[in-house]
């Protein structure tokens, strides 16, 4: 007896089942969503990031940042993000649907950075950690990243966006350090990264925003 159709069959509904209870259901539940318009902000939440910081997200993903950090905070009671300062809520489905490829990570080698962009707003913070994460965070283990810099001689003022290190990684007398179009875009992304509105589905695990200084960024 040819049993070869009952088998097909059999594969078939096994991997329409499945496609019906991953793909489907998610999609039914969570495909519907839209931002919230804040009537007393008149704002949409989440927002969509600005250009910049969409080419930044860009060199996020080609610098390979995803092996290092995620993007998703849990929840109180699993894990210790909220201690840790990580986020003041949850992250939920609702804050990456503006997002067509969406950054969660494989791992936490480094600090969760969904809302980086709040707990570190400076963009010359960010602009020392990237040349060399030793001047912002002492016995940090993530690697430097000085070729997203440029030495140059200074002729005439100095550029205003050249940073500002401290010793002994000054620059050599008449020349600065000036972050290149990939630095700007990457400092401008991770600027965008924060998750601080609540939602209605948020609003029951919402805490106040942990004071500044909670905890010091080390990656």
């Amino acid at each position: 007896m040819n049993r070869a159709p009952l088998i097909f069959l059999g594969i078939f509904f096994t991997l329409a089942f499945s496609w019906t209870g991953i793909i489907l259901t998610n999609q039914l539940t969570y495909g519907k969503l839209e931002p919230i318009v804040d009537q007393t902000e008149n704002k949409s939440y989440p927002e969509a990031l600005p250009g910049l910081a969409a080419q930044g997200k860009l060199v996020y993903q080609d610098l390979g940042c995803i092996y290092c950090h995620s993007q998703q905070v849990r929840r109180p009671g699993f894990g210790a993000d909220d201690k840790r300062g990580w986020g003041d809520r949850q992250s939920v489905a609702r804050d990456y649907i503006r997002e067509g490829r969406v950054l969660l990570g494989t791992m936490r080698t480094g600090p969760d950075l969904r809302n980086i962009g709040a707990r570190q707003a400076s963009r010359d913070w960010h602009m020392l950690h990237l040349y060399d994460p030793q001047i912002t965070s002492k016995g940090s283990i993530m690697a430097p990243f000085p070729f997203l810099f440029e030495t140059h001689k200074i002729v005439g003022q100095p550029s205003p966006k050249a940073i500002k290190l401290p010793a002994p990684y000054t620059a050599v007398p008449g020349y600065e350090v000036v972050p290149t179009p990939r630095a700007e875009a990457l400092v401008a992304y991770l600027q965008s990264l924060k998750d601080s509105y609540a939602y209605p589905e948020t609003r029951n695990v919402f805490v106040e925003p942990a004071s500044a200084g909670k905890m010091e960024d080390k990656q």
